[in-house]
């Protein structure tokens, strides 16, 4: 995972921002537990499918530094991009139609959380104990879904960044 003598700059440039995508990645989950854990602000469904986008794109940004060629390199940023768009998806509807219900019910993102037993596996992650409209609080004034949205738009800007950067390493070795 360190940065090679030899690498060129625009892989070099890639490995900074993969990881600076999963230090993102991992911070996220941090601090979304010590709300959790520690200041007791209960997680919804939707909240708990972000954590689960999070580690996703954690470890797709991971996979991008430990793999030993562009071409899979690339797929793991295209995977990562692809995953912070779904996370965008999950933190905009949490914050314009499931913050705004009474209650969740038995939304996509519970069911999903619930097929794959991931509140069995690691309930302290993984499991929902508020309602939507009770979970989104704010944070200096700003709810947190709109929090997580911003983060997932850095993380697939970063990301973009990444195989922008391993395309152009790319092309160094070819023109």
């Amino acid at each position: 995972m360190s940065l090679g003598a030899s690498d060129s700059p625009s892989l070099r440039a890639a490995r900074e921002w993969l990881l600076a995508g999963a230090i993102l990645c991992a911070l996220a989950l941090a601090l979304a537990l010590l709300l959790q854990h520690v200041w007791e602000m209960q997680p919804c469904a939707w909240c708990v499918l972000q954590r689960l986008i999070y580690i996703g794109v954690g470890v797709a940004c991971v996979a991008g530094l430990r793999l030993h060629t562009v071409p899979a390199r690339l797929a793991a940023v295209s995977f990562g991009v692809v995953l912070s768009l779904a996370g965008l998806w999950a933190a905009l509807y949490q914050q314009l139609v499931a913050a705004s219900a009474d209650a969740c019910g038995l939304s996509f993102a519970d069911k999903l959380i619930m097929s794959l037993h991931l509140h069995e596996l690691a309930p302290w992650l993984f499991a929902a104990y508020a309602a939507c409209n009770r979970a989104n609080l704010p944070l200096l004034g700003i709810p947190f879904a709109i929090w997580s949205a911003v983060l997932f738009v850095l993380l697939g800007l970063g990301l973009s960044m990444a195989g922008r950067a391993l395309l152009q390493s790319r092309r160094g070795l070819f023109g």
